[in-house]
């Protein structure tokens, strides 16, 4: 049923007939077809206000009125004081971004008052509301889900570098600056590094600490040239778990490792004979640690020096003479530990395994040998 509209003229009169002709609300309201209740308010309204009662057609008094301009005054500064907060990146940007930021917010603000605030014109938004997706953003449409895949696979861990890489290597054409655009407008950050180095404070033997060799050339021209070793901690629930690890700097591959509850020779020297077993008994190979106990004890010198191995090792208390180990121990433990709580050592061996064997060596791309995973690389210069 629609509702039934009456004009000023038409509420005057029924007052009136019940305040000057004496007829009973009750009786007038079923003579004009009324509840009750509305007359008695229109009588009540007419009494109270006589010159501004009824204003009809929608419109309200002159009071309500400039109560109601207030209010929409009030609104616009606060539209005004907080449009800057959320669009203040915007305003050295070209229009289809100010447009994507009006379509996103126009149903918290009025569209003319976002177009005010960011400098262009309704016609403009408009009209390009009307438009399809331009050129840019078909691109960055195809772009995204495979940017996405690439940092969602690397454990969040990618930064905007090796994402690109990734994405050349599917096939893409586009430059790095577009990458990082649009990670930042998708909120795709990657976990940032953790600066603290690990210490060793075990005795030291000094009649067996060997000069720095490697002498921060942390390149190699061959495989099985310069190695470089160190071990770092990990906590369980279960309590600490050590991992040593070696490194081939030709190819930045995890040669061997070890993951045990002690921290002892036998940590390092496991690390070491894996590496030796999985790469061939080396020839004129170098291998660089720091001066830890675990590396200046009598077992590990002794079992280099039955494989030929050249020793190297850091200077006193200097860990930027072994700082590609360092880099390592990082990203292991920024890339996958930080993110994880272990509610036993197997756990961690588990997820410290996956890292290395599944994870650094055959996929994780590495910017010293040109952005492809040490596996790769050691396959493009047929090693494997």
């Amino acid at each position: 049923m629609a509702r039934r509209l009456f004009s000023r003229e038409f509420k005057v009169e029924a007052v009136r007939l019940v305040r000057e002709r004496g007829v009973s609300v009750a009786q007038a309201a079923r003579d004009l077809d009324l509840h009750e209740n509305m007359l008695r308010r229109w009588v009540k309204e007419l009494t109270s206000d006589p010159a501004q009662a009824f204003p009809g057609q929608g419109q309200l008094k002159p009071d309500h009125l400039e109560v109601e301009r207030l209010r929409r005054e009030v609104a616009k500064l606060k539209a005004e004081r907080d449009l800057p907060k959320k669009g203040r990146s915007l305003l050295c940007e070209g229009s289809e971004m100010k447009f994507a930021f009006i379509v996103k917010h126009r149903n918290i603000w009025p569209v003319a008052w976002l177009c005010e605030a960011l400098d262009v014109s309704r016609s403009g938004f408009h009209a390009w509301l009307r438009r399809g997706p331009s050129l840019r953003a078909q691109q960055d449409d195809e772009l995204t889900p495979r940017i996405r895949a690439s940092f969602v696979a690397s454990a969040r861990t990618y930064g905007a570098r090796r994402v690109w890489h990734d994405v050349l290597a599917e096939g893409a054409s586009c430059g790095l600056h577009k990458i990082e655009r649009l990670m930042r407008e998708n909120a795709l950050r990657a976990r940032p590094r953790r600066r603290g180095l690990p210490k060793d404070d075990g005795q030291r033997l000094a009649n067996v600490i060997a000069p720095n060799v490697l002498d921060r050339q942390f390149t190699a021209e061959r495989p099985n040239q310069k190695w470089i070793a160190d071990f770092t901690y990990i906590w369980t629930a279960e309590g600490w778990l050590y991992v040593a690890a070696v490194i081939d700097l030709f190819s930045r591959r995890v040669v061997g490792w070890s993951m045990k509850a002690e921290m002892t020779a036998q940590l390092v020297m496991d690390a070491l004979v894996m590496a030796i077993w999985r790469r061939g008994k080396p020839d004129a190979l170098l291998h660089h640690s720091d001066q830890g106990s675990q590396y200046t004890s009598e077992q590990f010198q002794r079992l280099m020096a039955n494989n030929g191995v050249t020793c190297s090792m850091s200077r006193s208390g200097n860990v930027w003479d072994n700082a590609a180990m360092e880099s390592f121990f990082s990203s292991l433990k920024t890339e996958r530990v930080c993110r994880k709580v272990y509610r036993s050592r197997n756990a961690a061996r588990a997820d410290i395994f996956d890292y290395i064997e599944r994870f650094y060596n055959t996929t994780r791309r590495h910017s010293t040998i040109g952005y492809l995973s040490p596996v790769e690389f050691e396959r493009k210069v047929g090693l494997t």
